[in-house]
């Protein structure tokens, strides 16, 4: 195993998301039973896009929260999503190009770390899984304070470590005896293993809480869902 205490380069981040992209999608909705789809609505939720707004969603991978946002912020709106890996970003343009009416999202290949954006730009945000895999997380929350507007709010999902030692341990047994095992029919054990020291690693919610609040957000809540194993950041600027 991967020792958790070694930080992964970025170029080794974003090079693991471009193995995974093909298959991102499927095992996402198999290992989390369909899941995921109710965790990232939970995260738009979160994040109260309107009408006409303009939102941005953080590492946005092949693209379910723009397109939940894009849903919400409608026709006069805009969605940017964003990502430093171009084949998730493939994926994600693909999903859409058939849609129609067209989605108001535009696809940026950029760097969590920094935003090609102005201060104060956005109505709102979101990033789905992308926090624990930064280098930098101190960093990607000030990036993200400011490019949102005063008032603005963002919804982070991403996995969280349970407190109850049997949900803490279920979720180790879960990630190494079907996720790890799955991940390896494909040729990716390595990268999927990659989750646990991943998670290890990140933050606890009082502790994104507390790293938001040094960031510059006026309000931050950590919502523990999935028993535990998940958990939604929701931020409020000032």
């Amino acid at each position: 195993m991967r020792d958790s205490t070694v930080k992964p380069k970025p170029v080794e981040i974003r090079d693991l998301f471009d193995r995974i992209a093909p298959i991102y999608d499927q095992l996402n909705n198999w290992l989390s039973l369909g899941q995921h789809r109710v965790w990232k609505l939970m995260a738009v939720k979160w994040s109260a896009p309107r009408p006409g707004q303009i939102y941005l969603d953080v590492c946005c991978g092949s693209g379910d929260l723009a397109q939940l946002l894009a849903s919400q912020v409608g026709a006069t709106g805009q969605v940017y999503g964003i990502d430093f890996s171009p084949a998730q970003l493939a994926i994600a343009k693909a999903k859409v190009a058939q849609k129609y009416p067209p989605l108001p999202i535009s696809w940026v290949e950029a760097d969590a770390l920094n935003l090609p954006f102005d201060d104060n730009y956005f109505d709102g945000a979101t990033m789905g899984y992308g926090l624990r895999n930064v280098t930098d997380i101190p960093l990607c929350l000030k990036e993200l304070y400011r490019v949102l507007k005063p008032d603005a709010k963002a919804a982070i999902l991403d996995f969280h470590r349970p407190t109850q030692f049997a949900i803490g341990s279920f979720q180790q047994w879960y990630l190494e005896n079907l996720v790890v095992p799955c991940a390896r029919n494909f040729g990716l054990k390595e990268e999927y293993a990659y989750i646990i020291p991943s998670l290890e690693r990140f933050p606890t919610g009082l502790e994104q809480v507390e790293l938001a609040r040094e960031a510059g957000f006026a309000s931050a809540t950590h919502y523990p869902i999935a028993a535990g194993m998940m958990g939604v950041l929701v931020l409020s600027k000032a």
